[in-house]
C-alpha cells in the first residue's frame, strides 16, 4: 500500500508514514481542495486512473486516498488534502476518484473515518456530536462513496467520537459501514491508531497498521483462548483482508507509466481547478506584449503541495517565471521569500519600482509549505506579513494588480477590496506554474468554483468558539450549520461564498422545470435548466442546484381556536434545515452563444434529513424550492416541487422526558393529551378550558413543558403520567 490522494508517496525502502523519508519520482496531481474546486467528476475519475497506472507500475495495491474528510474549520492542518465543507461535493469528487482508481485493479482506501477535521490533539481528542451531525455532515460523504463504488478500503482515525475509539467502535465500523452502507471490503486503522486491538477486531477494525511486531497478535491469539474474542469473529477479519489482497494483487509491471502524458493530465485538472475569485474591469486576461511585472517567489518557487504522508517527490515541476520566460513584456522581481516571514528591504524596493513603471503586476502569494501539513494546525488564517505587506505596498502605485494564491484553505485577504483580480491555484501540483500562466494570458479560462467559504475573518467561523478543544474534548455544537449552511442562515458577509468562481465570458440561466411538480417519496424528480454562453469566449460552467426545505413556511405556530379556546395546529412540523443544500452539479462546456440543457436528478434523500427518534433519514410533506445558480449565493432560478405525503407526524417515543410541544406533529394527539390530563388534574383543567387571559398565559407556557415538569408544577400523579405516556405511544404505534 502506498500514500496517493493526489499522487504516489512510493518509498522502495525505509519506512516511513510521515513523510520524512525521500521517495520514488512520480507525478503530482492538484491535491483535493484544487480538485474539489473542479466540481468535474470525470477529470477526477481520470486523475484516479492515472495513480491507478501508476501504481500498477510499481507494483503498489492500495492507494492510501482519497482524503474525505469534511472542512471543518479553516485553520486544520491537512484541509489541503480535504475535498470540500459539503458532504454531497465531497462524497461525488470521492467517489469519481476511487473508480478511477479502481477501475486500474488497483484498491482504494478512503480516509479518515470519520471525523478527523483537526490535527491538533488528533491522536486522543474526542469529537462529541449529535447522531444527525454525525449523519448529515460528517459521514454522507463516506456513504455515498462506499454505495456507489465500494472502496477496496476504510481507513479508521486516530481519534474518539462521543467517547470511542474509532478503531473500536462497533457502532461506527459494523453497525453503520457494514449493516447500513453494506459495505464490503476491510477496515485498516491509521498508522499506530490502534488502542486495544482485540476490542477493534471485536468492532471491526480488521488490519492494524504499520504492523505491531507480534505484540497484539498475542493479544487476539490471548483474547480467542479466554473466550473473550470468538474465533469467528478474527476469521471473518483475515477473510475480509485476503480476499481484497487477493484481488488487488499486483506485481511491478516493469514498465513506466506515459509520464509526459500524466504530467500534461497535471497541468489540465490544475488549470480545471483554479478559481477566479475577482476580475475587476476584466483585467485578466492579460494581454502579451504589455509590461507585466511577475513578483513573489512562489512565481520561481511554486507552492504545489502540503506537508506530511501526502507530500509526493514530483518528476517535474513548472513554474510561472519559466512558463512566461517566452512572453514579451514579463519581467520578474522576487519582493519575498517563499519560506520565511521576512521582509526583505531591498527586494521589496526592486518590486515596488518595477511595479510603478508596470502595465499591471502580478504578485504569487500564498501560504508557505510549513503553514499546511499533518500533524498541526494554522495558528491563524493570515497570510504572512510580508506578503500582505508587500501587496498592499504595490496598490499605492499600481492599481492594476492580481494576486496568484497558492494555499490549501481559506485565508484572509485585507487587501482584496485594493487589488483588480484575485486567482486562487490552491495547491495546484507539479503542472500549477503552467496552468496559471495559461489562465493569466487567456490561453485557458478559469472555471473552478471554491469548494468552501471564505469568511472574512477568522472569527466568523461557525466552530470558532468550538475549536480545537481543551485537549480532551471538542464539541461539535455548530450542528449540521457548516460552511455556507451557517453563513446562509445568518445571512453573514462573507468574503467569496461557496460555489463562487468567475470566467472570461458570462453565462444565462433560463426555463428551469421539472418533469413533475408533485411527487412522492418513490419518485425521481428529474430538473432540467437550459444554460447559454452570453459571452464571446468558450468557457464552462458548475451549474449548482440546492434544493431549500419550505415545509416549515406552511406550518402555522398554535393558535387560539376561538370556538373551542384550545390549541390547534393544522400542519406537521419540521426540524431546523440549512436555507439550502447542495444536491446536484454538473460542469457543462459551452462555445460563444451556445446553449445546453443540463439534467439532474434527485432523489428521496435529496429532500431528507436525519431523525434520530426513528434512527432514519425522513422526508416532510409539503413544498420544496429548487434553486439552480452559479454559487450559494448567486442563485439564478428557482422552482417550487411539493412532496406528496400521507403521514403527518414524525415517530417519537414519548416519555417523561418529552416535551408537551413535542406532541404537536400528531394530528389528535394533542388533544387526547389534554382531555387526558384534564381529567386526571382539576387545575390542568382550568387551564385547557379556560378563557382568561392567565389561562391563555398557562397554555403557552405548558407547550413548553417537559412531562416530568407538568407533574411536578400541576401535581399530576405518577400513575397518571405512565397512563397518559402508554396511551400516546400506543396511539403513535398505529399511526
Amino acid at each position: 500500500m502506498c500514500d496517493g490522494p493526489s499522487g504516489l508517496r512510493f518509498q522502495s525502502g525505509e519506512d516511513d508514514h510521515m513523510g520524512v523519508h525521500a521517495s520514488t519520482q512520480m507525478v503530482s496531481y492538484p491535491t483535493g481542495c484544487a480538485m474539489a474546486s473542479s466540481f468535474d467528476r470525470e477529470l477526477m475519475e481520470r486523475v484516479g486512473a492515472a495513480i491507478g497506472k501508476e501504481s500498477r507500475a510499481v507494483g503498489v495495491s492500495l492507494v492510501l486516498g482519497p482524503a474525505s474528510n469534511i472542512k471543518r474549520h479553516p485553520l486544520c492542518g491537512r484541509n489541503f488534502e480535504y475535498l470540500s465543507e459539503d458532504p454531497y461535493l465531497t462524497g461525488e469528487m470521492s467517489a469519481a476518484e476511487i473508480r478511477g482508481i479502481q477501475s486500474q485493479n488497483v484498491g482504494a482506501c478512503m480516509k479518515h473515518y470519520a471525523c478527523n477535521n483537526q490535527e491538533t490533539w488528533r491522536m486522543k481528542i474526542d469529537a462529541r456530536i449529535d447522531e444527525r451531525t454525525l449523519r448529515e455532515i460528517y459521514l454522507a460523504g463516506f456513504e455515498m462513496a462506499v454505495k456507489q463504488e465500494q472502496p477496496c478500503a476504510l481507513m479508521a482515525s486516530y481519534n474518539r467520537v462521543n467517547g470511542e475509539h474509532v478503531t473500536e467502535s462497533r457502532h461506527l465500523l459494523t453497525d453503520i459501514l457494514r449493516e447500513e452502507w453494506g459495505f464490503e471490503g476491510f477496515v485498516v486503522s491509521d498508522w499506530g491508531a490502534s488502542n486495544h486491538r482485540p476490542a477493534g477486531v471485536e468492532a471491526g477494525m480488521d488490519l492494524e497498521m504499520p504492523g505491531c511486531n507480534g505484540i497484539t497478535d498475542e493479544q487476539l491469539v490471548e483474547a480467542v483462548r479466554l473466550g473473550r474474542l470468538e474465533e469467528s469473529v478474527l476469521d471473518e477479519a483475515a477473510g475480509r483482508i485476503i480476499g481484497k489482497v487477493l484481488q488487488y494483487e499486483n506485481t511491478p509491471t516493469g514498465e513506466d507509466f506515459a509520464r509526459e502524458e500524466h504530467h500534461e493530465l497535471a497541468v489540465e485538472a490544475a488549470a480545471e481547478s483554479a478559481v477566479l475569485l475577482k476580475n475587476e474591469n476584466q483585467l485578466l486576461p492579460l494581454k502579451e506584449g504589455r509590461k507585466v511585472v511577475f513578483t513573489g517567489r512562489f512565481a520561481e518557487a511554486p507552492r504545489f503541495q502540503g506537508g506530511g504522508s501526502a507530500c509526493v517527490n514530483p518528476f517535474k515541476l513548472t513554474n510561472a517565471r519559466q512558463e512566461a520566460a517566452g512572453i514579451s513584456g514579463v519581467s520578474y522581481v522576487p519582493g519575498f521569500t517563499e519560506e520565511e516571514d521576512c521582509v526583505n528591504e531591498a527586494w521589496q524596493k526592486e518590486a515596488l519600482d518595477a511595479a510603478a513603471c508596470a502595465d499591471a503586476v502580478v504578485i504569487f502569494a500564498g501560504l508557505p509549505e510549513i503553514f499546511e501539513s499533518e500533524s498541526y494546525d494554522r495558528p491563524d488564517m493570515r497570510l504572512p506579513f510580508c506578503q500582505n505587506q508587500l501587496i498592499e505596498a504595490v496598490c499605492a502605485v499600481q492599481k492594476n494588480v492580481v494576486v496568484v494564491l497558492c494555499a490549501g484553505s481559506a485565508v484572509e485577504m485585507p487587501w482584496a477590496g485594493r487589488v483588480s483580480s484575485i486567482l486562487q491555484m490552491h495547491t495546484g501540483g507539479q503542472g500549477t506554474g503552467t496552468a496559471a500562466v495559461d489562465l493569466l494570458y487567456g490561453r485557458k479560462n478559469p472555471c473552478g468554483k471554491l469548494a468552501e467559504t471564505y469568511p472574512v475573518r477568522l472569527q466568523d467561523v461557525p466552530s470558532y468558539l468550538n475549536y480545537p478543544g481543551d485537549g480532551k474534548t471538542v464539541h461539535y455544537q455548530e450542528g449540521i450549520f457548516v460552511g455556507y449552511r451557517y453563513y446562509d442562515v445568518k445571512d453573514m458577509e462573507v468574503l467569496f461564498p461557496f460555489g463562487h468562481g468567475l470566467s472570461y465570458t458570462t453565462f444565462a440561466y433560463h426555463n428551469l422545470r421539472a418533469d413533475k411538480t408533485d411527487f412522492d417519496e418513490e419518485d425521481i424528480l428529474e430538473v432540467s435548466v437550459d444554460v447559454t454562453n452570453t459571452g464571446e469566449r468558450f468557457g464552462k460552467e458548475v451549474v449548482q442546484l440546492y434544493v431549500s426545505d419550505m415545509t416549515d413556511q406552511q406550518n402555522k405556530k398554535w393558535e387560539v381556536d376561538r370556538k373551542s379556546n384550545v390549541f390547534v395546529q393544522e400542519n406537521e412540523g419540521t426540524v431546523s434545515r440549512p436555507r439550502r443544500e447542495l444536491k446536484g452539479f454538473v460542469k457543462t462546456a459551452l462555445q460563444p452563444g451556445e446553449t445546453k440543457t443540463v439534467v439532474f436528478q434527485l432523489d428521496r434523500r435529496s429532500f431528507a434529513w436525519y431523525n434520530e427518534e426513528i434512527k432514519d433519514w425522513y422526508c416532510s410533506g409539503g413544498k420544496y424550492c429548487i434553486q439552480v445558480g452559479a454559487s450559494s449565493r448567486d442563485i439564478r432560478d428557482t422552482l417550487e416541487v411539493c412532496l406528496q405525503k400521507d403521514e403527518k407526524k414524525v415517530p417519537v417515543c414519548v416519555s417523561m422526558d418529552t416535551l408537551m410541544s413535542e406532541i404537536s406533529p400528531y394530528q389528535g394527539l394533542w388533544q387526547m393529551a389534554l382531555d387526558y390530563l384534564a381529567q386526571a388534574c382539576p387545575k390542568l383543567d382550568e387551564i385547557i378550558h379556560g378563557t382568561d387571559s392567565n389561562a391563555f398565559y398557562l397554555r403557552e407556557e405548558l407547550k413548553e413543558l417537559p412531562l416530568y415538569a407538568v407533574r411536578g408544577l400541576y401535581a399530576v400523579r405518577q400513575e397518571d403520567m405512565d397512563g397518559v405516556i402508554e396511551l400516546l405511544n400506543r396511539e403513535i404505534s398505529r399511526m
